[in-house]
């Protein structure tokens, strides 16, 4: 595997930065970048870029949390993160059961009708006021 990176480590440390910056910017997954990323410019299948995706994005959401969580400027409510971390645990056991029984090109194209209807109902919807 390490081989097969030589010529292209510094896409993938590029493709990281950019990652990074979005889910920090954002405050989202770097799977929006990450998965489709893999996918289209690496050769990787749907199945190993959703398991790169996550595994990559357990350290930066971490460090990310942290440094919204000291910001004194944003408010981080810790019930509503211990109840959407323990609905999580559940629900991402039986996701990955679920991706692992689906062919490749059926979970990519899931995964790309979940991407653009997750961005129309975001561009659409009304501004909320603070």
């Amino acid at each position: 595997m390490l081989g097969e990176l030589s010529g292209v480590w510094w896409g993938l440390l590029a493709l990281g930065f950019i990652g990074g910056v979005v889910s920090g910017s954002f405050g989202v997954g770097s799977g929006i970048i990450f998965i489709p990323a893999l996918v289209l410019l690496f050769p990787m299948s749907q199945h190993s870029a959703q398991g790169t995706a996550l595994a990559v994005m357990v350290p930066m959401a971490l460090l990310g949390a942290f440094r919204y969580w000291h910001n004194p400027n944003i408010e981080v409510n810790m019930v509503l993160v211990g109840l959407l971390v323990a609905g999580s645990l559940g629900g991402v056991l039986i996701g990955t059961e679920i991706a692992a029984n689906v062919q490749g090109h059926w979970l990519r194209k899931g995964f790309a009708v979940f991407m653009v209807v997750v961005a129309m109902r975001m561009f659409f919807m009304p501004a909320k006021t603070a």
